[in-house]
């Protein structure tokens, strides 16, 4: 007896959320007026692709031709952002610092990260660099690749990002190269 009053409650459910559905279908083609839900910290937020317009990478932070498409900016109570920069051929970043460090995400073509003193590293689609904080460092395209990652950095009181001098064409040298 308790599995047929237990199947007559499941199928009445059923029934009555199947109801809710195509009346909601019913309102959305008689083209009567929809409500958005309420938009709070606790809503899903979509950012459709192509809707945040590119920005060319400011020549006092890049040598090159660099494309920077933000993806998320930080919002309270997180502080981290991200974007999605394209380096095109011997495209490169100054040396700068992160006070929390960062983490990029290759995902397509080749590029190369150095830290200062360090070996410069060739990086490819796939390779995730974590860029610890306060470590000078800088990051591009290979001279002959384009190169493409995805920068995830967390702010501290308001701040990033550290920006320094130029990469040298000395500097950008050859992967496994220090200056």
């Amino acid at each position: 007896m308790k599995l047929f009053t237990a199947t007559v409650i499941l199928l009445s459910l059923l029934a009555s959320v199947s109801a809710q559905a195509n009346q909601a279908g019913a309102a959305e083609g008689s083209g009567a007026p929809q409500t958005a839900p309420m938009q709070d910290s606790q809503t899903i937020n979509i950012t459709r692709s192509g809707s945040v317009p590119s920005r060319k990478g400011p020549a006092e932070n890049f040598t090159g031709s660099v494309r920077v498409d933000p993806l998320f900016q930080a919002n309270d109570p997180a502080d981290t952002s991200g974007a999605n920069v394209t380096f095109e051929p011997g495209a490169r970043s100054a040396w700068h610092t992160h006070p929390l460090g960062q983490t990029l995400i290759v995902t397509a073509g080749v590029g190369r990260v150095q830290g200062w003193g360090g070996p410069i590293e060739e990086i490819r689609p796939g390779d995730v660099v974590r860029i610890p904080p306060g470590v000078k460092h800088w990051h591009g395209a290979s001279p002959n690749t384009a190169m493409t990652h995805i920068a995830i950095v967390e702010q501290l009181d308001g701040k990033s990002t550290d920006w320094m001098e130029q990469v040298s064409d000395e500097q950008y040298g050859t992967p496994g190269s220090s200056f």
